[in-house]
């Protein structure tokens, strides 16, 4: 094994580990405010893909230029979720939220498979599609785009929660209910902020992915697993500590899968996972 393979693996590993963490902050963001696991994640990721590739399939929008309209679509989409399904068990038992947000997985799935099919599609080219020569090392330009892309987007996530009243509000909620609302804050405001940012974070985590990855009904299970790894690892409510705990979970896939073989890298991954939960249930950066 050389030096090059190595580091061309590493850096593979730090460009999907980008993208896990973009999926990951939607995540934390609405477990934050909330306490609700949103099992249907990954489902908003998938219709961040789909939206990206029926733009470019029917008037022949790149997903790059596309990728704002589909992060303003996967905010309406998320915001109305929360309004019509999730505002109705706020302060319901946690099975009930399990159930709930579990159950609008299955049906956003069944959805996409009655209208789009089971088929795998692709965008065979995209503004971005070749390869890039950086360090000596050759690497996808779609990867590096999306990696930079995911980097813009958790930034400006981060950006919004400390620089901005909204943002400020959006903390405050998540610290602490009750008290939010004797200081004038609309939680429920709140609340459809917090799950519109959530999915568009998953929308331009699609976009982003749709110009090399295979489209498919089911694609959102292939990263929401990770990401709720990522999750736990950055430790639940942390946008900063989801950021960093991708990056590491990308390169420990990526190095397991060169080092012990491709069929033990998600294995390793759930290690690092249980490892985490007994010498620091929190995660990196959580509160205990």
């Amino acid at each position: 094994m050389t030096s090059t393979i190595v580091l061309q693996t590493l850096a593979s590993g730090v460009l999907i580990g980008l993208i896990y963490a973009l999926v990951a902050v939607g995540l934390t963001l609405i477990f934050g405010v909330m306490d609700i696991v949103n099992f249907s994640h990954g489902e908003f990721l998938m219709l961040g893909m789909y939206g990206a590739f029926w733009m470019y399939a029917l008037w022949s929008f790149d997903p790059m230029w596309s990728l704002p309209i589909t992060a303003v679509g996967l905010f309406v989409v998320g915001a109305a979720v929360y309004r019509l399904v999730i505002k109705r068990i706020i302060g319901a038992p946690s099975l009930a939220q399990v159930f709930t947000t579990f159950g609008l997985m299955i049906l956003l799935r069944g959805i996409a498979q009655f209208l789009w099919k089971p088929d795998f599609r692709m965008i065979d080219r995209t503004s971005v599609s070749g390869q890039v020569s950086l360090l000596g090392l050759q690497l996808g330009l779609p990867q590096v785009v999306a990696g930079a892309g995911a980097v813009l987007t958790t930034v400006a996530v981060y950006l919004f929660l400390v620089r901005t009243r909204a943002g400020a509000a959006l903390e405050a909620t998540a610290a602490d209910r009750e008290a939010a609302q004797l200081m004038g804050i609309d939680s429920q405001r709140m609340f459809t902020l917090a799950w519109g940012m959530g999915a568009a974070c998953a929308g331009v985590a699609g976009a982003l992915l749709a110009t090399f990855f295979p489209i498919f009904p089911e694609v959102g299970a292939n990263f929401v697993l990770i990401a709720f790894v990522v999750v736990n690892l950055g430790g639940f409510g942390s946008v900063a500590g989801a950021f960093w705990a991708g990056i590491l979970v990308g390169i420990v896939e990526v190095m397991g899968g060169l080092l012990l073989g491709p069929q033990f890298k998600t294995a390793i991954v759930l290690a690092l996972f249980l490892a985490m939960l007994v010498w620091r249930p929190q995660g990196l950066l959580g509160k205990a």
